[in-house]
Formats: C-alpha cells, structure tokens, sequence
C-alpha cells in the first residue's frame, strides 16, 4: 500500500484508490471538476525525489511532465508518493499573435490570438497574459477550439497598465506571452437534459459566451438561460449575437439587464436579482456566474438556497486592477 504525503500530512493510499479520492477520503480538498483526466484542474507537482505514475501524466505537455506535473484524479500510485500544489510562475509560456482586434464599444474590446503551439483548452477558462517587464493578468476564454484563436475581452479600466496596453499599445501582429490554460468554469456534456443558469456583469459575459456556444454545438437539450448586467448600457455588449442565437436555438433564453436609471429598453434591474426572480427555484440546475466579486459571491449563497447543489455552482469572479 502506497503512502502519500501532500501538505506536510501522510495517508496511506488503498489499491485501486486515486489520489484525488485517497485525500477525500481524509478530509482533504483538492481543486477538481472532471475527475477524468480532461480538465486538469487537479494538476498537482511531485516533489524531488519522487515521481508520478506515467499514465498520471496523460494529456500533460512535455514541460509539465518534466518538471513533475500529474494529475490527482488518475493517478493510482504504487509506490510512495509526496506532492504540493502547482506553481503557476512556474508554468510554461507560450508566445501569441495577435490576429484581431476589434472594438465591441468604447470600454471593450475583442482581442484574438493565434499561440505558436496548440493550447488545450475548454471555453471559459482563463489564461494569463505576461508583460516583459513582469506584470501579469489574467483573462477568460470566449472562443471554441474549433475557431482556432483565443478570443479574450478586454474591458478599459482606468489607470489599469495591462487593460490600457492592450487597448492602446498592441497592435495587429504583435506578439504577447500567455500561459494556461486554468480553471473549472466550463461546460462539461455529462448532463445534456439538464437546464443551465448563467449569470455574468460587465466583461463576465466572456467565459459564459464560450460557455453557452459550447454547450449548443454538443447538442445540449436543456434549457440555458444567460442573464447579463450592467450598471450602464457602455459594458453591455453582443446583444445582437445574442439575440440571434436565442433565435436560433428554442433552448436559450437571453436577457440583457441595466440597474441604472437609463436603461434605454432593456430589462431593469441588477442581473443576478432579475434572475432569480424569474426562476426562484433552481432544484437540478447547473449554474455559472462570473463577473464582479461581490455579485458572484453574493448570488453563489443565493442560488444554493434556491435549490442548486453546490457541485453544480461554478463561479469566477473578476477583480479589476488599477495596476
């Protein structure tokens, strides 16, 4: 029987027993999503003098795999193991072009990049962008792989380096690190019948527009209903897309809302309060909310009272930086 040690604590691991479900087991909680070896939200990195089981590796780039990098949720180990969480200023970069950029309005923009080497990822995750001076941010996924670019929205925030660099300073063809991809924000096909909240502010609407395509293009049959807010109509943007998709798709339902005083037609209201006005009981549902921080953890309390189980709650909250 294999020993793992992880935290400065040591379990002992039972045949046939994953890693990720040998420190369940003991109380302890990894991040983990999938729990099949696809989303890599449990990547974990074997300590020196130890290694992980090479079928733990599947689906890991070189790099990561050199450096240690496995995956709790398949790793069976049969050999005393010892691991801490993943550096992420340790992960590997990858250099981008810059393909398209174009302007949804004044605040927001729709940046696209082409990565030099193929990146794995699934819409809604979120990938950093690194300056050469050090500065980094991170940024969701609104593409699917299939378009073959990364596609971030960018929203101008004042004083904000990295925000202003990307609207004032990059240009067509230029170059920009990335590393990634990371997080559990995705849609996962597991439960095609089964109906979808989305809620998101501002630049919130970037993974959920991932989200939501991606989840039409495997065929999902339950309902999907996306609420998106604003304080003013300058941070609603796609309401055209949007509209045509619900058009498109009998299963999806959009409402664009604005909590301040000119809402100029759209639905009045903050996005989160709208939403769980319409639908007060979200028993089986699957919910998604990104955006500003107070909102995502505010609603996430809300839409577990309202009957969401917590595994089925997948939130991601933006916090904007003047630096």
């Amino acid at each position: 029987m294999a020993k793992i040690t992880y935290s400065e604590q040591t379990f002992e691991n039972n045949k046939d027993e994953s890693v990720l479900e040998c420190l369940a087991r003991h109380g302890v909680e990894l991040p983990s999503s999938c729990r099949a070896g696809v989303c890599q939200t449990c990547m974990v990195r074997a300590t020196e003098g130890t290694a992980p089981p090479a079928d733990a590796q599947a689906g890991l780039k070189p790099q990561l795999q050199k450096q240690g990098y496995f995956l709790a949720c398949i790793c069976k180990p049969e050999q005393d193991l010892s691991f801490v969480n993943p550096d992420d200023s340790a992960l590997p970069q990858v250099a981008a072009t810059v393909v398209s950029k174009t302007r949804f309005n004044d605040n927001i923009i729709r940046l696209r990049l082409k990565p030099e080497s193929e990146l794995d990822f699934q819409p809604g995750q979120f990938l950093n962008i690194h300056r050469e001076d050090g500065l980094a941010r991170s940024y969701s996924i609104a593409s699917l792989p299939q378009e073959g670019y990364l596609e971030l929205h960018v929203e101008s925030v004042e004083n904000g380096k990295m925000s202003n660099w990307l609207h004032n300073q990059v240009a067509m063809g230029g170059k920009i690190n990335i590393d990634g991809p990371h997080g559990d924000c995705f849609y996962i096909d597991d439960k095609p019948e089964q109906n979808l909240l989305l809620i998101g502010t501002g630049t919130g609407l970037a993974p959920l527009w991932g989200i939501i395509r991606d989840a039409l293009s495997k065929g999902h049959k339950g309902e999907i209903h996306l609420f998106h807010g604003s304080h003013s109509t300058d941070k609603i943007y796609l309401v055209d897309e949007l509209k045509q998709l619900a058009k498109l798709h009998s299963n999806f339902f959009y409402t664009p809302c604005i909590s301040g005083q000119d809402n100029q037609g759209y639905t009045a209201g903050r996005a989160n309060e709208v939403a769980l006005s319409e639908i007060p009981k979200l028993d089986g549902y699957r919910v998604y909310l990104c955006g500003h921080p107070e909102m995502v953890s505010s609603t996430k309390k809300k839409t577990f009272l309202a009957g969401a189980s917590m595994n089925d709650i997948h939130a991601d909250a933006f916090t904007l930086s003047n630096s």
